[in-house]
């Protein structure tokens, strides 16, 4: 099947078309376990689960672990002009009932050992990759053809968490995700010479962005694992040859923290590229394993970026692109340059930090599925505004400041502190909740919440953790590693709650705090 063509002028190059110009490419492709394929092979089985995607008429759920299925159905999608829904494994209950039905999904892809977080959830087909049903329907699926898509269709849905209860599903369009492809592929000088090490969770915008994306666009070798594991980087560096390797939140810190040899240097990685690396684990993880990390800023939504160049300073996220600016969002003015003392510490923090923001206008930014309200708030004046803080130096380099309020990021996770704080709140125990985060060099952010208990009843840790195990939506990130009992919550005037005091406190305060230890909560 040869390459799509389209004799459209100025046509963006899509998803879809990368996908179909592999298709009579007999190099190695995909290397899952013990299992190999060919771009050839690879392309056939996408073209098979085209064929099923078509029939469902809607949106795709894949609630699927890292894994030739997942891949074979990311790229069938892609191929039959059907967006694909990543839901994330974390949610659960209601929680997950809803996601699947704001995004309209009609067909959900999964397997055995998560089909019990489904049973009686959702009225929706599903199909279960590691059963004798499927494989008999897929042996009996012709493969689809291939036909031109817009770059305007919708490619995926990922889920983003926002401020509010529900999180935001982030749309990307088959041209946006071909431009990323070739633009990753471009930037980073990478050819079909590379193998791209792919660990990081396929619900993530990481793994697609980063990592499949522009294998897809070289024609390169996808090396994937089911799931993440420190001990296991280096040996499959060797085993595969890998030369690229993506990442978000913490991998490099758990990498580094395996036992160092003098010969971890011997191997053919050439570039970790990804986001949220500290910068001592950046210069670390270059000196022991002798390859080139690149971590960035970047939003899921695709339309601001910062990046890291010779000569950025120790700490500093790099530059940004022309119009991205720090914008104090009371006034719609750029923010100061940051003046800083002898010592590096900032002297005038109320004026130099600011919301990060693109001015060029809202055009690389494609909305949020269903959520108009979401999409108004992060489109004002014209300007797309990342919800992330950030100062200047007088150079001209960023430096992170935090984020919104009521997002937390937990091992690379992020998610709403609302629907933490309604689901403690169903404790009996407990009168008032506020969940926060409070920073943790090992993971990002830890969850801690203040908790106001009911009279009479003093904190039980036994109780409360017999509670956690019970409810059946309690995300897989949401645990708390901390609870601060306190006697009221601060408040404004107006009864809302003011969690910046709790926040800057964090555990340094006289209030009993509890901490989650061997399975449950212990004082500290």
């Amino acid at each position: 099947m040869p390459a799509l063509q389209d004799d459209r002028p100025d046509h963006d190059v899509t998803f879809a078309e990368l996908v179909a110009a592999r298709a009579d490419d007999d190099r190695p492709a995909l290397n899952f376990e013990d299992a190999s394929w060919t771009w050839r092979e690879v392309v056939a089985e996408a073209r098979r689960r085209a064929a099923l995607a078509r029939s469902a008429d809607g949106h795709v759920g894949l609630f699927l672990e890292n894994g030739s299925e997942h891949l074979f159905w990311l790229l069938g999608l892609a191929l039959a002009g059907v967006p694909v829904v990543e839901l994330n494994p974390t949610r659960r209950g209601a929680e997950l009932a809803r996601d699947i039905a704001h995004t309209d999904c009609t067909l959900l892809v999964t397997e055995t050992s998560r089909t019990p977080l489904l049973d009686g959830l959702v009225d929706v087909p599903t199909l279960t990759i590691d059963t004798a049903a499927y494989s008999e329907r897929l042996a009996t699926t012709p493969l689809a053809d291939v036909q031109p898509v817009s770059p305007k269709t919708i490619f995926s849905l990922v889920f983003t968490s926002g401020t509010t209860s529900a999180p935001k599903a982030v749309v990307c369009t088959q041209g946006r995700l071909g431009r990323i492809a070739i633009q990753q592929r471009d930037r980073r000088g990478l050819t079909g010479d590379d193998v791209f090490y792919v660990v990081m969770p396929m619900f993530h915008s990481n793994a697609l962005m980063a990592g499949i994306a522009p294998a897809v666009a070289t024609g390169g070798r996808i090396v994937l694992r089911r799931k993440f594991s420190a001990s296991g980087f280096l040996p499959d560096v060797r085993r595969h040859g890998v030369t690229f390797f993506n990442y978000v939140g913490k991998p490099l810190n758990y990498i580094l923290a395996t036992p160092e040899k003098s010969d971890d240097a011997d191997n053919t990685l050439c570039i970790a590229f990804g986001n949220e690396a500290n910068e001592r684990d950046i210069a670390e993880f270059s000196r022991r394993f002798g390859c080139t990390v690149i971590d960035s800023y970047g939003s899921s939504e695709g339309e601001i970026r910062l990046n890291r160049v010779p000569g950025t300073p120790p700490g500093s996220l790099g530059v940004a692109e022309p119009g991205t600016l720090v914008i104090n969002p009371d006034t719609l003015q750029e923010c100061p340059p940051a003046k800083f003392d002898a010592h590096g510490t900032l002297l005038n923090a109320e004026e130099a930090i600011g919301e990060i923001v693109d001015t060029n206008g809202a055009g690389k930014f494609e909305g949020y599925y269903n959520n108009p309200e979401a999409t108004a708030k992060r489109v004002r004046n014209g300007w797309t505004w990342s919800g992330d803080l950030a100062y200047r130096d007088a150079d001209g380099y960023w430096y992170f400041a935090g984020r919104n309020d009521d997002w937390l990021r937990v091992d690379g996770e992020n998610f709403a502190a609302a629907p933490v704080e309604r689901l403690l709140s169903r404790y009996d125990g407990f009168t008032e909740v506020a969940v926060y985060a409070v920073p943790d060099d090992a993971v990002g952010d830890q969850v801690m919440a203040a908790v106001a208990l009911a009279e009479g009843r003093p904190f039980d840790p036994a109780s409360f953790t017999a509670f956690l195990k019970a409810q059946p939506d309690l995300g897989t990130k949401w645990t708390p590693r901390y609870i601060r009992v306190v006697d009221v919550l601060p408040r404004t005037p107006t009864n809302k709650v003011i969690k910046r005091p709790l926040r800057e406190a964090a555990c340094n305060t006289t209030d009993p705090i509890y901490e989650h230890r061997n399975a449950t909560y212990e004082l500290r």
